[in-house]
């Protein structure tokens, strides 16, 4: 692993190879003669072309996790604690890899126990489960992964306590920050840049929506498919009575 802090309090300075940089500008010289249809079926190419990359850098991502992972990758049981972690919010400038350390210095993994690792540009699990029940979306930025982005951000309105959150697994920030702006996102969006959290939450599909009590226990299994918004708005609202049945009192719409 590369010597990048699991604490990412580094911030950006457009540091050399920067892939949110500006790109450079271009030579000086005669306009482009290229048709306006072939401009647009390339960038059309580009787009299916990025979309097969992020899918196939998921497949390898389950594979690799499936050789680390004992009983494979089935999302995280009912009943047990969500994995804690912290990574650098996408519209931010804090880079690093995820801190997924659940005690202080263990090495690769943080110096600082995840749940500790707090502010203004930082995605924390822990956190969200402090202020209720979670929805948190894992997926890869390609395809028709980020859909379900939208679905949720449709019924946020509809469930105010509930804490819905998505984390990509690796990608870029520029196209993070293009998505959060097409899909008008207001809830938060992490970037797992190293993607510790596909085996840490044994990730099977794409996406991968995990449901979560206040204080982080996981309510029910995980949709590994991207969901209608008729079936999300049934599995979201199957968290909110549980949550109650648990003695949740929280804003629930």
């Amino acid at each position: 692993m590369s010597p990048r802090e699991r604490l990412f309090v580094r911030p950006r300075h457009g540091a050399p190879g920067d892939p949110d940089e500006p790109p450079p500008p271009r030579p000086r010289g005669r306009p482009s003669a290229e048709d306006p249809g072939e401009q647009a079926r390339r960038s059309g190419r580009r787009g299916r072309l990025l979309g097969t990359v992020f899918v196939v850098a998921l497949v390898a991502l389950i594979a690799a996790a499936l050789l680390h992972t004992p009983g494979g990758l089935t999302g995280i049981d009912p009943g047990k604690q969500m994995p804690p972690f912290a990574v650098p919010l996408a519209k931010g400038t804090l880079v690093g890899d995820a801190n997924i350390a659940t005690h202080a210095h263990e090495g690769e993994s943080g110096e600082v126990p995840a749940c500790k690792v707090r502010g203004s540009q930082v995605l924390n699990i822990c956190e969200l489960g402090e202020r209720g029940p979670v929805v948190l979306a894992l997926f890869v930025n390609g395809a028709s992964c980020p859909r379900v982005l939208a679905e949720m951000q449709a019924l946020k309105g509809s469930f105010p306590g509930v804490q819905f959150a998505a984390v990509a697994i690796k990608g870029s920030r520029s196209g993070l920050r293009r998505l959060i702006a097409r899909q008008g996102l207001t809830y938060p969006l992490g970037l797992d840049e190293d993607g510790a959290l596909a085996s840490l939450y044994k990730v099977l599909g794409c996406p991968q929506v995990n449901f979560a009590y206040p204080g982080g226990k996981v309510q029910s299994r995980a949709l590994l498919n991207t969901p209608t918004t008729a079936q999300l708005r049934s599995r979201v609202a199957a968290l909110v009575a549980a949550s109650r049945a648990r003695g949740w009192t929280g804003s629930a719409g």
